[in-house]
């Protein structure tokens, strides 16, 4: 255990100084990069994203994936506008029924994967289709214009310069850290991922296990949606593309295990930060979304190999 802890700290030392080389690499080969207004605008883009990655290391550390994330969060954005632009809902109410979006995607993908035994990678991905067709055909695909009644979530507090939106990821980030280290749920996932044969053995039904962590995915997808729906002031059924592989890829450079059994949230909300300035250092040195796209890709690539690595080194 000691040795665990150990070497989650020494993986998120690593992960902090690769964000602070990052921010001096851009610091000094741009100008106003390294500024308030710069720190404020990273923290604010990134809450729903943060969100979403949550539920994907949950997901991951049980050995499972969850590709409908992004899809789902498009239908929880969708029904959003069509609740409050066409029938004048709430923000509460509506949020709330809109959550259940979320809740009911996870309850099929994990039901599905966990009483069938089908893979979670094609669950989710027919999931992941389903979802998206139903938010284009609610709202006959088009966007939802809210506007200023969810704005102000993701509008910056003059006081502080952040958004309550990234105030409840954050705090979500610590609860999610609390949950995964201190409680036997969190050592139930790790368990399932890194041994389902002797959880099971130990007297744990591991399908409830299962069911709990894709709810979980699903309802942070949810609650994302809402964030990213209070950002753009719209109701969105094409947004949220490549969502889930943004996740996915937060996660593992924050040193999650695609085969799971290893992961943490606070290492994983690094990788979020790790991304997200990296692509506003490139957006700020003009280059394209295509590069973009690729940079954010191999780093990718790179963490997942270097996890294959250090997972035979441990096997040998």
């Amino acid at each position: 255990m000691r040795e665990r802890f150990r070497s989650m700290l020494a993986g998120q030392a690593a992960l902090l100084l690769v964000l602070l080389l990052l921010t001096a690499l851009f610091s000094f080969s741009l100008d106003r990069f390294f500024t308030a207004a710069t720190l404020r605008a990273v923290l604010n883009q990134i809450p729903a994203i943060t969100v979403v990655s949550i539920g994907m290391t949950f997901v991951l550390i049980t050995g499972a994936i969850d590709l409908s994330v992004g899809s789902v969060l498009a239908l929880t954005s969708a029904c959003l506008g069509l609740l409050m632009a066409r029938h004048q809902w709430g923000l509460p109410t509506a949020a709330a029924a809109c959550l259940t979006v979320g809740l009911m995607s996870g309850l099929i993908s994990g039901s599905i994967s966990t009483l069938a035994r089908l893979p979670s990678f094609i669950v989710t991905l027919g999931v992941m289709q389903v979802t998206r067709g139903l938010a284009l055909l609610a709202t006959g695909s088009r966007p939802q214009y809210i506007g200023a009644r969810v704005e102000w979530l993701s509008a910056p507090l003059n006081a502080i310069g952040v958004s309550p939106a990234f105030l409840a990821a954050a705090a979500l980030v610590l609860l999610s850290h609390f949950i995964l280290t201190r409680t036997v749920f969190g050592r139930w996932c790790r368990a399932l991922g890194d041994n389902e044969t002797a959880l099971r053995l130990s007297g744990v039904d591991c399908r409830p296990v299962r069911l709990l962590v894709f709810l979980l995915s699903g309802l942070c997808a949810s609650a994302a949606g809402i964030i990213e729906t209070s950002r753009l002031s719209t109701g969105d059924p094409s947004g949220a593309r490549g969502f889930e592989l943004l996740a996915i890829a937060a996660a593992v450079i924050g040193g999650t295990s695609l085969s799971g059994g290893r992961g943490s949230v606070l290492s994983t909300f690094l990788g979020v930060l790790i991304i997200a300035v990296l692509q506003t250092g490139l957006a700020h040195a003009g280059a394209g979304e295509g590069l973009r796209y690729l940079i954010t890709g191999t780093i990718t690539v790179a963490a997942v190999a270097a996890d294959s690595l250090r997972g035979r080194t441990t096997a040998h």
